[in-house]
């Protein structure tokens, strides 16, 4: 049975090297992390093992979807990256087919928030994962997420940082987001929330958290490649996949002094 699941979520014989992907833990859930347009990187594994060591205790599998030393290529290719986006959300329903009422959350870096996104948006009707989390996200601040958020149980988070101006501020501003608008990104400014009437309930799930100087302690210094820091990812993004329902509460209690009160004095590596 266990050779069945990984066979039928794709992962045999599946690089890089996946040590939080087990038919024990993928029967309990799915976190699928996706890197940003450099690929597989000490930045996005050390997301996978901050969430290891919060005790997360489902399938932590880090996905990429990039080409190798094609970083332009993999910013500005939006049909090849939305056809990426379908056979990963092709994959998710697979596996909640074989392992159903498992809980399945989407992370993703920079380039790979805007994938997330766009793999919530491909999913089947009738089909949702349970929750999004952006880490310095580059799409465009005016980004329409009616469709990923209402393919999302809990919503999305949106961890954001006005510090992470040379990337997502410059850096999109020149070469453009995933979505293809030259501006700053909503991984640096957050997302525009629409006014128009009846769009209010959807919003009401997009949870949007700016940097703040406490995270500095977990190794998050506000910059671009700081925001998958280990100790950050453990202290304030495993808590939102550990959480059974996103709310404001939920987020205050993230936030909140003793959120900051248990996390480490020296920076992570």
């Amino acid at each position: 049975m266990s050779g069945v699941i990984l066979a039928l979520v794709g992962l045999v014989g599946c690089a890089p090297a996946q040590p939080f992907v087990t038919p024990q833990r993928l029967d309990r859930g799915l976190v699928l992390v996706l890197p940003g347009i450099e690929g597989v990187s000490h930045i996005n594994e050390g997301i996978c093992w901050g969430l290891a060591d919060a005790g997360v205790h489902c399938a932590i599998e880090l996905v990429d979807w990039t080409m190798p030393v094609a970083y332009l290529h993999n910013l500005r290719d939006q049909e090849r990256n939305r056809k990426k986006a379908e056979g990963i959300a092709d994959r998710i329903e697979r596996y909640q087919m074989s392992c159903p009422n498992r809980p399945v959350i989407l992370v993703g870096h920079s380039g790979g928030g805007a994938m997330a996104v766009w793999i919530a948006e491909a999913l089947s009707p009738g089909s949702r994962v349970d929750g999004i989390i952006l880490l310095s996200v580059s799409l465009s601040p005016g980004y329409l997420l009616d469709v990923s958020l209402g393919n999302s149980r809990r919503g999305i988070v949106n961890f954001y940082s006005r510090k992470d101006w040379v990337f997502l501020g410059a850096g999109t501003a020149t070469w453009g987001t995933m979505d293809g608008k030259h501006t700053a990104s909503a991984g640096m400014v957050g997302f525009d929330v629409p006014v128009r009437p009846g769009r209010e309930g959807t919003y009401r799930k997009l949870f949007q958290i700016a940097w703040q100087e406490q995270m500095a302690r977990t190794g998050h210094t506000g910059g671009h490649r700081t925001s998958g820091a280990r100790q950050f990812v453990k202290h304030y993004v495993a808590p939102l996949v550990l959480a059974d329902k996103w709310d404001k509460a939920v987020m205050e209690t993230l936030l909140s002094e003793k959120q900051a009160a248990t996390c480490p004095t020296t920076m992570s590596k």
